[in-house]
């Protein structure tokens, strides 16, 4: 017989918490729910961050709100699976990072004062790295920058933690002469037909870019995603100008839909 949903006065964040535990319930719980592992929900936690950053990025505050929604039902996802291995719950997950962030602003919630925002970004990561020594972990100034970041976010990442000991290009002159260099070594291995050599070599080129989007102060993901987005719309008016003409681009040459995206970015000029 069918239990009935939490009741709905409760507290919203503990209605999410039973309705989790009883989706997890091993004998009328989902099916679906009950076969998840942490790796098998993971790649839904990266989905939920990327439709949050979706949201955001189209200014749309309402469908922002059901997107954190998303999100935190996956941290109430993980952290009943950590609780049913009997790892850790969600209030650990809670104080944790309340602790974190008490710990991480002394300046705030202490006595300590910076003098420049620069001033409280070196003593953000230095009580980083104090962290780290105390987990025993961080061997390597790179070792906890997260291999599961888009690759274009990790390479910024990895870069500006070398920069702060000194690894780094003094301007961006230097950085743009590495690019040029950087494409004209996969030029070489596209004439060559090295497909290996050239899947490294287009890396470098990448990699190059996430530094000079570092040194830019440009967030890649962010530059990418928007340029994708303003692909997207071009792409489209040249599809609907087609269709004006009961036309698909299937039936249009390359002149044809090139004319049209000229046209698009008058059209949409704010692109």
């Amino acid at each position: 017989m069918p239990r009935p949903a939490p009741p709905s006065d409760l507290d919203p964040l503990e209605r999410l918490l039973a309705i989790m535990a009883r989706l997890r319930d091993p004998v009328d719980g989902c099916p679906w729910d009950l076969q998840q592992t942490f790796a098998t929900v993971a790649p839904y936690t990266v989905e939920e961050a990327y439709e949050v950053a979706d949201a955001i990025e189209r200014d749309d505050l309402a469908d922002l709100k059901d997107e954190l929604g998303d999100l935190l039902l996956q941290v109430v996802f993980h952290a009943r699976m950590a609780e049913e291995a009997g790892a850790f719950d969600f209030a650990d997950v809670a104080r944790a990072i309340n602790d974190k962030m008490v710990r991480r602003h002394p300046h705030v919630f202490g006595e300590t004062t910076y003098e420049t925002v620069g001033a409280q970004g070196e003593a953000w990561e230095a009580i980083k790295a104090q962290e780290r020594l105390r987990k025993g972990r961080a061997v390597s100034l790179l070792d906890d920058v997260p291999t599961g970041l888009p690759a274009l976010t990790r390479a910024m990442k990895l870069t500006k933690r070398a920069a702060r000991v000194g690894f780094d290009w003094p301007d961006i002159s230097f950085v743009l002469d590495k690019l040029r260099e950087e494409i004209g070594e996969m030029e070489a291995e596209i004439a060559a037909g090295d497909r290996e050599k050239l899947r490294g070599e287009l890396g470098d080129v990448f990699f190059v870019l996430a530094n000079l989007a570092r040194k830019l102060d440009i967030e890649p993901e962010d530059a990418l995603r928007a340029t994708n987005a303003k692909f997207v719309r071009r792409f489209q008016f040249i599809e609907a100008e087609l269709a004006k003409l009961g036309k698909t681009p299937d039936d249009a040459d390359l002149a044809e839909m090139d004319a049209l995206w000229d046209a698009a970015k008058v059209a949409l000029a704010s692109d």
